[in-house]
Formats: structure tokens, sequence, C-alpha cells
């Protein structure tokens, strides 16, 4: 069994969907259970996903809530799974057809962990080539959006998601599968939306991203990283407002 472990916060105008989307894709939806796990929402999230258990009475669907992070979120998920394989994937995130299918062919074949290839759903030609390069197994072409698949016993073996650090927890887990020699890129193409590239700016976000990732690259510590994360958030706000007055 797959253990679909889907972190949310406030996404009530997009969790039916994905939801509906996790089902009329699945190849089998015996071979799936649902986690989906909340950090704490304000808005109608936990009545969009008991709605969708109404109408789904066959599928193995769980909601829960956890300490707010992904990080914390997922690993919370991680602990209440059934099945062998956990399956990590955001709430804007779409896997291809028969998804649950291609994860247990790539496991039976030696491959514990990985992810899909990935498109955005924009036509912005920066974001374009980014997808693009998502087809190599190159560490830097790897992203929290891409979903991760992760066989329970190896996840355990390499401490699963680091509960104590406030970001990068995607590339914090992707980093020691790297070092542990074990990563696949299935060549099926997932869709993400392209909604925080849109919202703050796409050369913007981007180059945050390949910051963060060459500060990592070149020693610096959760702690810098986190550091420099709110400098660049409150630059970012600081520009928002004055782009508004």
């Amino acid at each position: 069994m797959i253990s679909i472990i889907i972190p949310v916060l406030n996404e009530e105008h997009s969790i039916y969907q994905l939801l509906t989307h996790l089902v009329e894709k699945s190849s089998d939806i015996n071979t799936i259970e649902i986690i989906v796990v909340d950090g704490h929402s304000i808005d109608n999230t936990d009545g969009q996903v008991s709605a969708f258990a109404k109408a789904y009475p066959s599928l193995s669907l769980q909601f829960h809530t956890a300490s707010k992070g992904r990080g914390s979120q997922m690993h919370a998920g991680s602990q209440i799974a059934n099945g062998e394989i956990l399956y990590f994937l955001h709430a804007d995130s779409f896997p291809p057809q028969d998804y649950d299918k291609y994860i247990i062919q790539a496991v039976s074949q030696g491959n514990p962990a990985g992810c899909f290839r990935m498109r955005f759903m924009s036509w912005n030609w920066w974001l374009i080539i980014i997808g693009w390069f998502t087809r190599f197994s190159w560490r830097a072409s790897r992203g929290g959006d891409q979903s991760q698949y992760i066989t329970k016993g190896l996840y355990e073996k390499i401490g699963g998601y680091n509960t104590d650090i406030p970001i990068y927890e995607d590339y914090d887990l992707i980093h020691r599968l790297y070092d542990h020699g074990t990563y696949y890129v299935i060549p099926k193409w997932l869709k993400t939306s392209a909604r925080r590239y849109e919202e703050i700016g796409v050369y913007k976000l981007q180059w945050f991203y390949i910051t963060i990732y060459w500060k990592k690259r070149n020693g610096a510590t959760i702690d810098e990283i986190y550091e420099y994360y709110l400098k660049w958030c409150q630059t970012s706000e600081l520009q928002k407002s004055s782009s508004q007055n």
C-alpha cells in the first residue's frame, strides 16, 4: 500500500480538487490511503476533506492536525501511515495518470526513493525551462513540488523529516537521500501550480531558491539559512508595501 501524505494549511479552495485527482488518476484506489495533515488552518479545509470522505466512503482517508510547519506535518503523517511506501505530496501538485502503479513499479525495480518529473501550470518561459531540467537526476534539479516517494524502511533509516528546522525540510531530506546514494526520477510528468511564482515574481523567487541552495552547498547551517530567509521575507514585504503606496 502507498500512504499519500498531504500537508495542508488553508487549502479549502484546492484540497477537494486534489483528492478527486488522486482517486481518478489512481490505477486502483485499494492500493492507496490518503492522510491529510493540517497545520491548524483557519478556513474550511477540514470541511472540504470531510465532504470528500462522504462522497468516497470506500477510500481510506484520514484527517489529522499537527504542529504548523510542512516538515512537522509530513513527519506526523508518516507516523500513522499504514503503507510500506510513503508518498509526500504538496497540496498544489498533481501526479500523473497511474501514479501509484509507477511508484510501486519503481520500488519493485530497486529504487526505494524518488520523485516524478515536473511541469509548472504556466507558460512562463523560465518555468518551462525549470520543469525541463527535472528530467535529470541531478541533485540541483530537485524540489518538494516534484513530490517524494520513499519506502517506510528507508525513511526510518535516514531519520525522516527533520522537525526541528523551520524551512528547507524537503531539500534536507532529499540531500540525505542523495548522500545515501539512492534517488530515482520516474519518467512521467507531474503538474504543479505556479501560484507562488505568480504571487512573488518568477525571477525573484527563483533567485531566492538558488541562493538557499548554494548557501547550503557551501556549508551554511540551517540557522544561517533561516536568518537569510527571514531577512528575505522582510525585504519582500517592504517592497510589496512600497509598490502598493
